[in-house]
């Protein structure tokens, strides 16, 4: 069972307000976000209209914005990018692609979910700001993009839960369900380096699927970097297929 393009233009829309950070603005059709923090989804530049200002206009005044908040200049593109043709006039002035990103999509009745947390590990729901900390152990981050991350979740218009799995006391991984409505995205997923291949993601990603299921999701996805061959592979194996794809373009070497 697959999900029409009616179904994946709402799943967009479900990811913009996850990833909302509280410092964005609209720019004649263009979401400016300009979070510091490490995730680029929320510190790009999505363009949702076609705008009435010629692009070398909104070009610089996009920028100054950037160069305000001390962060590159960065677009996201997707298939619902606005006009169709701003992929190719960004490319033309410059602007390279980089961070090619898989959406991953699941209808409830395709989704695989009889995966069990292993023996002796316990699920334990954090706030925010906890999630925040556990994730920068996790990728190694400074605590300025700790900060961002927690400061970008609390603010967040979308409901979402953050959970860890501990088995005596260590992080084995962590993640976070974000729903609206019957959507639900699992972001952060992230396994702990020395419990790695042991099938542990697959199992937190299916508890905390049937978590929203029982509170009416009826529709998931995922993002997820195109390079990412083993967590591409999991996801598949419970039931996500490729929805759509986006990519990043700047003009910035730095900037990924």
């Amino acid at each position: 069972m697959t999900i029409d393009s009616v179904g994946l233009s709402r799943i967009e829309d479900a990811g913009l307000n996850a990833s909302a950070p509280p410092q964005q603005r609209w720019l004649d059709g263009w979401l400016l976000r300009y979070c510091p923090g490490k995730a680029k989804r929320a510190r790009c530049i999505n363009a949702l209209a076609a705008g009435r200002l010629p692009l070398p206009t909104r070009l610089d005044l996009a920028a100054a914005v950037f160069r305000d908040a001390g962060l590159p200049l960065v677009f996201r593109i997707t298939p619902f990018s606005q006009p169709a043709g701003l992929d190719q006039q960004l490319s033309e002035r410059g602007l390279h692609a980089f961070d090619d990103t898989h959406v991953m999509v699941a209808p409830w009745q395709a989704l695989q979910l009889a995966q069990a947390l292993p023996t002796g590990s316990t699920l334990q729901a954090v706030d925010a700001l906890a999630l925040a900390d556990i994730v920068g152990d996790l990728r190694g981050s400074p605590p300025e993009q700790r900060r961002a991350h927690g400061q970008r979740l609390l603010a967040s218009p979308v409901r979402f839960g953050a959970w860890v799995l501990r088995q005596d006391g260590a992080v084995l991984a962590c993640g976070q369900a974000a729903r609206e409505g019957d959507i639900v995205g699992l972001y952060d997923v992230f396994t702990a380096p020395a419990a790695r291949n042991r099938g542990l993601a697959r199992s937190l990603c299916a508890e905390l699927l049937r978590h929203a299921g029982r509170e009416g999701a009826r529709t998931a996805y995922l993002q997820v970097d195109a390079a990412n061959l083993p967590a591409r592979a999991v996801y598949a194996r419970l039931g996500f297929v490729d929805g759509y794809h986006y990519h990043y373009r700047t003009a910035d070497p730095d900037a990924a």
